[in-house]
C-alpha cells in the first residue's frame, strides 16, 4: 500500500496488543457510528508476529495470585474462546501444581476463581495431589507435592498461526498494517503534551492517537516519548521509595524437547492440560545425578505440534539493568543470544524427568537451536502498566504476561473509544505513588 501520510489512529507493534487493540477499535468505532477500521494504521518495524508473540509458549491461563490479574485474565480467556479457530487455541485447560510452602496461596486463588465464576478443582494433600495426577499421568512421580489446583478453562494457543488469525479479523474491519516501518520518534503539538505525529524511517505519519503495544520493546518509546526514567513506590508500611527504575530485564527460558507429542497424552489417550510445576524439593540432573538445585524452582509444559515436541519453559532470572541511553532490541544485536543455554537445558529437562518418568533420559532430543525466550521488560513491580499518556497516547506495558491476555485490547479500544475499564483500573501507573500495589505469592516466578 502506498505510504500513509495522516490517519485518525496509529497503533505501533503488530504482535498481541497492537493488533488485538486495532481489531476491537475498529468493531467499536463501526457499532458506535464514530468511524471505521480504516481510521487506524499498524506499524510495526519488522513483520506481523515478529516479536514476542511470534516465539511466546501460548500458554493461556488465569492462574493468579493478584485478584485483580485472576480477572483480567478470566476476561482474556473468554476472549480466546470466542473464536478458537481463527485464534488457534486449544482449550485443554491448566494445573497448577505446588508443594506446602505455596499451598495457602493457591488455596486463595481456588477461592476467588470460585467466586468470579471461573470452573476449576483443587486437591489438597500430599498423598491425595499424587492419586490425583496419577489418574492423568500413571508415570507421575513428583514428591512433596501437597496442592493441584486444575483450571478447566485455559490451555494455549499456537503463536503465529494466532497473530495471522487477528491480523486477518482486524484487516476484515478495514485496518491497514503497514510493515517494515521502524518508528524512530514522535512530534508534539506546540502548546500541549499531545503527538501530533509519529515519526518512522519511511515517513511522517499525522495522527490524533497513538497506542503503544510494543511488548518488551516498550522502554524504546517511553525513552521517545520524554516519559518519566524512575518512579517513587509507596510501601505497604507507608514509607516511600524514590527513584524507582521505571523498567528493569529479565532473561526468559523457554525451549522444545525434540520429541514426539503424541508421547505426553493421559492415561485414556488425551492431550493434557497444560502443567506447571513448582517446587521446593532438591532437583537432581538426570544426566548425571548432580545436584542442580536445592531452591524453589519452577517450570512449565505442554505437547505442541507447532513446535514439533515438548515445549516449555522455566522461572527466568534478572540481567543487568540498560543504561539510559541505550535502547533495547530484545530479539536484536544487542541483546543475550535467545538460544538459551546448558544450564537451562539441564534444569529443565531434568524437571521434567523429576515429574514424570517417560522424560527420563530425553534429555539428548533437545532441540539446540530453536530461538526460545529473549529479554523480557518489566516494570517496577512486575505488574501490567495501562494508562494514557501525554494526553493522547496510550501505553500498554504488558510486564511480559502478554501473550495470554487477548482481552486486554478489547479492554483498552474501549477505553479509547471513552468508556473506562474497571478491570483496568488496578493497572494505572499512579498506583506506585498511592502505594495501591498488588499482593506478592509464594511462587519463583515474578509474575504469578
Amino acid at each position: 500500500m502506498a505510504f500513509p501520510t495522516g490517519v485518525k489512529y496509529v497503533i505501533i507493534g503488530a504482535g498481541i496488543h497492537g493488533l488485538s487493540t486495532a481489531y476491537h477499535l475498529a468493531l467499536r468505532l463501526r457499532e458506535t457510528g464514530r468511524g471505521s477500521g480504516e481510521d487506524i494504521l499498524v506499524v510495526d518495524k519488522t513483520s506481523i508476529a515478529a516479536g514476542a508473540s511470534g516465539i511466546a509458549c501460548g500458554v493461556v491461563r488465569n492462574n493468579y495470585f493478584q485478584p485483580a490479574m485472576r480477572e483480567l485474565m478470566a476476561h482474556s480467556v473468554s476472549v480466546w474462546e470466542s473464536d478458537p479457530e481463527a485464534y488457534s487455541y486449544h482449550p485443554v485447560g491448566y494445573m497448577q501444581i505446588s508443594p506446602e510452602s505455596m499451598r495457602k496461596d493457591v488455596t486463595t486463588i481456588y477461592e476467588q476463581q470460585k467466586a468470579i465464576g471461573y470452573e476449576s478443582e483443587f486437591i489438597e494433600g500430599e498423598a491425595e495431589s499424587m492419586a490425583y495426577m496419577k489418574t492423568l499421568f500413571d508415570d507421575w512421580q513428583a514428591k512433596g507435592i501437597t496442592s493441584v489446583l486444575h483450571e478447566k478453562r485455559g490451555g494455549y494457543a499456537n503463536n503465529t498461526a494466532s497473530m495471522y488469525g487477528l491480523a486477518t479479523k482486524a484487516e476484515g474491519e478495514g485496518v491497514r498494517i503497514l510493515t517494515g516501518a521502524r518508528v524512530t520518534g514522535f512530534e508534539f503539538g506546540n502548546n500541549s503534551q499531545a503527538v501530533t505525529a509519529v515519526v518512522t524511517d519511511k515517513g511522517t505519519i499525522s495522527c490524533d492517537y497513538v497506542v503503544v503495544g510494543t511488548g518488551p520493546w516498550v522502554n524504546e518509546m517511553w525513552t521517545m516519548l520524554d516519559l518519566p526514567k524512575t518512579v517513587s513506590i509507596k510501601g505497604a508500611d507507608g514509607d516511600v521509595h524514590k527513584d524507582v527504575p521505571m523498567w528493569k530485564f529479565w532473561c526468559l527460558e523457554e525451549g522444545t524437547l525434540g520429541v514426539d507429542p503424541e508421547m505426553h497424552k493421559t492415561n485414556d489417550g488425551s492431550f493434557p492440560p497444560v502443567i506447571h510445576v513448582d517446587s521446593d524439593a532438591p532437583l537432581f540432573s538426570d544426566e548425571d545425578g548432580s545436584l542442580v538445585t536445592d531452591k524453589m524452582w519452577g517450570i512449565y509444559y505442554k505437547p505442541d505440534f507447532n513446535f514439533g515436541g515438548i515445549q516449555g519453559g522455566a522461572a527466568p532470572y534478572v540481567v543487568n539493568q540498560t543504561p539510559d541511553n541505550v535502547a533495547v532490541d530484545p530479539y536484536g544485536a544487542d541483546s543475550p543470544d535467545f538460544i538459551v543455554g546448558d544450564d537451562f537445558i539441564n534444569m529443565w529437562c531434568s524437571a521434567l524427568a523429576h515429574c514424570q518418568k517417560r522424560f527420563e533420559g530425553q534429555i539428548r532430543y533437545y532441540k539446540n537451536h530453536d530461538p526460545s525466550g529473549g529479554l523480557g521488560c518489566f516494570t517496577p513491580d512486575s505488574f501490567p502498566v495501562f494508562d494514557v499518556f501525554r494526553e493522547n497516547v496510550y501505553v500498554i506495558a504488558d510486564s511480559n504476561h502478554g501473550y495470554k491476555m487477548l482481552g486486554v485490547g478489547k479492554l483498552a479500544a474501549q477505553e479509547i473509544a471513552g468508556e473506562k475499564s474497571a478491570l483496568m483500573e488496578p493497572f494505572r501507573i499512579s498506583r506506585y505513588e498511592e502505594g495501591r500495589l498488588h499482593p506478592v505469592s509464594n511462587s519463583p516466578f515474578p509474575w504469578s
